[in-house]
């Protein structure tokens, strides 16, 4: 059982952007922004409602900029997937969950100290750089679902 339907492309196109928001973090924070992306495909509530692909999701576009910033800047995004990340991939889109990613739906790198909440929203940990935020209680089931 995957946690998530997807395509061949889809595990190189999320291991593109794993590799662009994390390589510096290894392969635990590679894993872990990976598990933000499939949170956000199954979560289907607060700023992500209505996506139903990993496409739609890497390419999701929020006030006017995309959602996850190494679409925008390019650089490494645009490389092509290697297997090592592919494999970090299909293991995110397959079973791999863990704390504190494990039902976030943002994260980011605030240059020091994570705050408590970002946009409202609990801060639940940091790995290395990456401060990971999951959805207020009572405000979107989907988040936990397997």
């Amino acid at each position: 059982m995957t946690r998530v339907k997807y395509t061949d492309s889809d595990v190189a196109l999320m291991a593109r952007m794993m590799r662009a928001e994390a390589e510096g973090e290894g392969k635990l924070g590679m894993l872990m922004v990976g598990n933000v992306i499939v949170n956000r495909l199954k979560a289907n509530c607060l700023d992500f409602e209505g996506l139903r692909t990993i496409p739609n999701v890497i390419y999701q576009v929020q006030g006017g900029n995309y959602s996850f910033e190494a679409v925008q800047k390019g650089n490494v995004f645009y490389h092509r997937a290697r297997s090592v990340e592919k494999r970090l991939a299909k293991k995110t889109l397959d079973y791999w969950r863990e704390h504190p990613s494990k039902y976030a739906l943002w994260y980011f790198n605030p240059y020091g100290e994570c705050p408590s909440s970002w946009y409202g929203q609990p801060f639940t940990g940091q790995y290395k750089q990456h401060c990971y935020y999951e959805p207020e209680a009572n405000t979107c089931e989907g988040a936990y679902r397997w």
